[in-house]
């Protein structure tokens, strides 16, 4: 059922891994974090949901290229940097910065399906498992920061964004038997134009039911 190897560009995965540690140096900076906790959001919020991948779902023999390959660390740092020296100016390419975010979020979500799958596991789980490798980031910036997760919040489309390109990549390439590159590639378009869509017209998922009196109190 393992699809054929498809590989992210090192340079897209590179810039995709810069974005979302720009979002992690800006989360930190609005925080009033000093350097190391601007630096270590914007690690967890760039590289996180890949070590979930490669340390609890998914371990190998050896290492993740996440920590292999000093480039992974070299662009944290360097958005750590921009971040901090030019955050004001930084907030203005925010549609640029959610743009490189809504097509490594439908990159990362193939990738992590496909590898998942690769290793023998489930379709639901491998689903699962993309899902958390594009936007594990993001969960694990909040919980160190003690904030309630943004995913676990009503708000804009996003984890359902990640779920629409992983189930696509699975469709295409197990039911269909399409080429994994191909795939991934369409299944990056239907994230990305999803992802799209939600920001122009403000989608937003909607509360199941009212927070209880005892959930309000501080």
């Amino acid at each position: 059922m393992s699809p054929d190897a498809f590989q992210l560009p090192v340079w897209f995965d590179l810039a995709a891994t810069f974005a979302f540690a720009v979002t992690g140096a800006l989360a930190g900076l609005n925080r009033g974090y000093d350097i190391v906790g601007v630096f270590v959001l914007a690690l967890v919020s760039s590289i996180g949901g890949g070590l979930i991948r490669d340390g609890i779902f998914l371990p190998g023999k050896e290492p993740t290229p996440l920590l292999t390959d000093g480039r992974y660390l070299l662009v944290v740092v360097v958005a750590t940097g921009v971040g901090a020296l030019f955050g004001r100016h930084v907030k203005r390419f925010h549609r640029v910065i959610a743009l490189i975010d809504a097509v490594g979020l439908g990159a990362y979500a193939a990738f992590g399906t496909q590898k998942s799958l690769q290793f023998g596991l489930a379709v639901p789980a491998a689903i699962l498992i993309g899902v958390i490798n594009a936007a594990g980031g993001g969960l694990l910036r909040d919980i160190l920061t003690r904030q309630e997760p943004l995913v676990f919040r009503p708000g804009q489309f996003y984890v359902l964004t990640a779920v629409a390109g992983a189930v696509t990549f699975v469709f295409l390439s197990v039911q269909l038997n399409l080429d994994a590159t191909l795939a991934a590639v369409i299944a990056i378009v239907v994230t990305f134009t999803f992802r799209v869509l939600t920001i122009v017209f403000n989608w937003r998922t909607t509360a199941l039911a009212a927070p209880s009196e005892r959930d309000l109190t501080p």
